[in-house]
């Protein structure tokens, strides 16, 4: 039984609840001491959902789990490639040339033209090739699997009791939640559930995550989930995933965006953690 519930976000496949809960529950505990806050005895519980992209023995044999430039042929991959690509060149345009107008045509060159300018960013740097395409293909793949999006949706209802009354989404596990909190809007376990707070959040991201959620936007508006009382999205402007900074523009309903700076690992769910704005806007839904 716990209040509050943790959704991990993406390329956590090779980890597990446990192993997600001690990375973050210290660092929620910092949070809530530079917040000046203390949960006493309320608890975390981490839903896991990365085990659905874990690949199986067979198909490690036949070697399909190292990716190269050339797997990345999706449009949607090939997009969110170039969306991130603008972003950390935004971010760092000392370290990371701006793509050209050439990008819009996305060929084996171009999408490896991305790949190295992202490798010098310091937002992905020692992220080995293979691991970044894989990123991309975990977010196409939950938009666009249906079981699997269930699925993940299903994990975090199954950790979701009457206790609990805050989730804290990171990166894609933003979306799970988002749209969890629409599908178990009517669950009796998810009656209290009465605060989200999204970490480096990608819900904004316009084509391509933004309308395909579930239940779509309603003429450019997402629809906000009934249950909420309150939202809070915090992210760093460092942070290439959390492309769209401002959530409360697209979601009307009184989201309170929070922007940190988390340093080299602006993605990293860990400094998002230890922040005061994090553990505030968590402890204020417990008190």
């Amino acid at each position: 039984m716990a209040a509050i519930v943790g959704v991990h976000g993406i390329a956590q496949q090779f980890k597990g609840a446990a192993i997600l809960h001690e990375e973050w529950w210290p660092a929620l505990q910092d949070g809530l001491g530079a917040a000046h806050r203390d949960l006493g005895d309320r608890t975390l519980v981490c839903a896991f959902y990365g085990g659905l992209f874990r690949p199986s023995g067979e198909v490690r044999e036949a070697g399909e789990t190292s990716f190269r430039a050339a797997d990345v042929q999706d449009p949607f991959e090939q997009r969110l490639l170039q969306n991130w690509w603008a972003a950390a060149a935004t971010a760092e345009p000392d370290r990371v040339v701006r793509p050209g107008a050439e990008v819009r045509r996305a060929t084996p060159s171009t999408v490896q033209a991305g790949l190295r300018a992202l490798s010098r960013s310091r937002f992905f740097a020692g992220l080995a090739e293979s691991a970044l395409i894989g990123d991309l293909k975990q977010v196409r793949r939950y938009l666009q699997e249906p079981s699997l999006r269930r699925a993940a949706q299903a994990a975090v209802h199954a950790v979701v009791t009457p206790e609990t009354r805050v989730l804290v989404a990171h990166s894609l596990g933003s979306v799970v939640a988002y749209e969890a909190l629409h599908r178990y809007a009517t669950e009796a376990n998810w009656a209290n559930v009465q605060s989200l707070v999204t970490l480096g959040s990608p819900l904004g991201i316009d084509n391509l995550i933004f309308h395909a959620l579930l239940p779509p936007p309603e003429g450019g508006t997402g629809l906000w989930p009934g249950l909420l009382r309150r939202w809070v999205n915090v992210s760093d402007d460092g942070d290439v995933v959390a492309l769209v900074k401002r959530l409360g523009n697209l979601f009307p309903g009184g989201i309170v965006d929070m922007r940190i700076h988390n340093g080299a690992q602006a993605h990293d769910v860990r400094p998002y953690l230890t922040a005061r704005e994090t553990g505030a806007a968590i402890a204020d839904q417990l008190s």
